[in-house]
């Protein structure tokens, strides 16, 4: 729902007149998502909507100015003091970090979720703008004694919001204040009497009508100083679809989706970022997008104009050149002897530009690759950067590559013998996601394990014969990477020769991170590429390190002996 277009409650103003809200509060208090689109949007004026903009920086919870704004997960934002206390999360062995291991409940009703204390920081935009306003609100008051003016609280309350139980009925607070609509509503809010759903009725006091003008003074000062905060730190102009990380750092969401493809900290602080690129869980924060919708909606859309007409003159033309031959696995390298003069002709242009091509595997089977139907390659593959070259006397090459991401092809073609196509990047779950899936399997594992076993003793069988996939399931994700782990001891205290110094040396120790080490695993092992294949299509790490302790079982089943080197299959 646009923020602008949310209607439906009628108020009266201080003139006896009903009018509907521009801003409806339930938008912000339930957690519906603002609109980018501000096509066909007018600013809120400084005078008539002097509520409307005060609400955009209230705390919905306890209903004040913003005082050191926290921004969640979900991309709504409350004053820090107003967040629940932090419990432990129960189950949660991935990622293991101090800061994922105690959360909060979100306190948006419409959210609910359990958001990680690490990924709960105060949001620095927000924090600018609010000091910002605040000052300039302190400015302007010892210019609005001359203009005294009566308020009223229209009590609105909304029991959905945020309690659980309805407040009890209360008389509505109303208040003799000074500095025309827009100061004296800031002012009744900071000092407590007005609830963010509530509306004021208005009554001037004074003989002139200097709030009118003062109201659009104050108004336009506030744009002029908050202006400079709203600015992309990336881009440098005025943010548009603003995202804030974890660490409470804001930017255009496509600037920072550019910002991830090279790497994952942020531009500002350099904080680990654990978010998908492409940022397509990530929400937007809720409150500087109304801010700029409400405040500057022209702007905004010439803005959002100007970046549409720059993708349209990119295209979506097929530019990635895709090399058909080999398995590549994201984080691995890939060494490759460059001999065919068509894949000579791309790898050179590939220097030329960024370096980087996509590897895709032949398709043995000739089996259907989704949309693209029968194709000679199979749709997943792993976008390779080239970090090292020799270039032999007769033309061929020897580069070594290094696996950047995956992706999907969605269309191809040929140019100059070779492939090219366009691709999709291929990515994760978001790690509130796999946190869920962790929880629900293990519990639900657990569950049936008792079951099977209730079962097998009622039977007279042997109860610790249990479904071996069941027993997979409830091993928690950093068990089943210790479990890979050991597995790799254990084969190298056997010297097996598939195992030798030199694959070690090619592809380093064994990471102990669980989204890695799947990759490193399948590089190692001597197994069918048709199965290794598998990593590219699964999106959830548990769901990687899964497949490979079923490898790992079927490898130990068959009773390898420490130094065979044949392949499973």
């Amino acid at each position: 729902m646009n923020l602008l277009e949310a209607k439906g409650r009628s108020f009266t103003n201080g003139e006896g007149r009903s009018f509907d809200a521009p801003l409806d509060a339930t938008v912000l208090m339930k957690g519906n998502e603002p609109s980018a689109d501000t096509r066909g949007q007018t600013a809120l004026a400084a005078h008539r909507d002097a509520r409307e903009l005060v609400r955009l920086v209230q705390c919905p919870k306890c209903s004040r100015p913003f005082r050191t704004p926290v921004t969640l997960p979900c991309g709504h934002t409350a004053c820090r003091t107003c967040l629940p206390q932090p419990r432990p999360r129960e189950n949660i062995t991935y990622p293991n970090t101090p800061d994922r291991q105690r959360g909060i409940v979100c306190p948006y009703p419409l959210c609910g979720a359990e958001h990680p204390t690490g990924e709960c920081s105060v949001d620095v935009t927000l924090t600018k703008v609010m000091e910002l306003i605040t000052l300039e609100i302190a400015r302007h008051r010892p210019l609005t004694e001359d203009t005294p003016i009566l308020l009223k609280e229209i009590v609105q309350w909304d029991p959905t919001a945020f309690d659980e139980k309805e407040k009890p009925p209360r008389k509505p607070h109303s208040r003799v204040l000074h500095g025309g609509r827009l100061i004296s509503t800031f002012t009744f809010a900071e000092l407590g009497e007005l609830d963010f759903n509530s509306e004021v009725s208005y009554q001037s006091l004074s003989e002139t009508d200097d709030e009118y003008k003062l109201d659009v003074a104050v108004l336009d000062r506030l744009r002029d100083t908050a202006h400079k905060e709203l600015d992309c730190h990336v881009c440098y102009s005025m943010m548009l679809d603003p995202t804030t990380t974890a660490c409470g750092h804001t930017f255009c969401r496509k600037c920072l989706t550019r910002v991830l493809d090279h790497s994952n900290v942020c531009p500002v602080c350099r904080h680990d970022l654990l978010i998908p690129p492409s940022l397509a869980t990530q929400p937007s924060n809720a409150r500087l997008v109304a801010l700029l919708n409400c405040l500057c909606p022209e702007l905004v859309a010439a803005r959002a104009s100007a970046v549409e007409l720059e993708e349209h003159l990119g295209g979506t033309e097929l530019n990635i050149p895709l090399f058909i031959c080999t398995l590549a696995l994201p984080t691995m390298p890939t060494f490759l002897h460059i001999f065919e003069p068509r894949y000579r002709l791309m790898i050179r242009r590939a220097l030329e530009g960024n370096h980087r091509f996509g590897m895709i595997m032949y398709n043995r089977s000739s089996a259907p690759q989704g949309d693209l139907g029968v194709t000679q390659f199979m749709e997943y593959g792993t976008m390779l950067e080239i970090v090292n070259v020799h270039m032999a006397a007769d033309g061929r090459s020897y580069i070594e590559t290094k696996g950047l991401h995956r992706f999907r092809v969605r269309a191809h073609s040929l140019l100059d013998g070779y492939m090219v196509g366009r691709v999709e990047r291929v990515e994760d779950v978001s790690l509130a996601e796999e946190e869920r899936l962790e929880t629900d399997e293990t519990g639900a594992a657990l569950t049936a394990m008792l079951s099977a076993q209730t079962a097998a003793l009622a039977q007279g069988a042997d109860p610790s014969s249990v479904d071996s996939e069941i027993a997979l399931a409830k091993l928690s994700t950093c068990e089943l990477l210790l479990k890979g782990v050991a597995f790799i001891e254990r084969i190298r205290a056997n010297s097996a020769q598939w195992l030798g110094q030199r694959i070690v040396d090619a592809y380093g120790s064994p990471p102990d991170d669980p989204a890695l080490f799947p990759y490193w695993f399948a590089c190692v092992l001597p197994i069918a590429e048709e199965e290794k294949y598998l990593l590219l299509k699964t999106r959830s790490v548990r769901e990687r390190l899964k497949i490979v302790n079923r490898w790992i079982r079927r490898i130990e089943g068959q009773r390898w002996s420490s130094g065979s080197a044949c392949t499973i299959l």
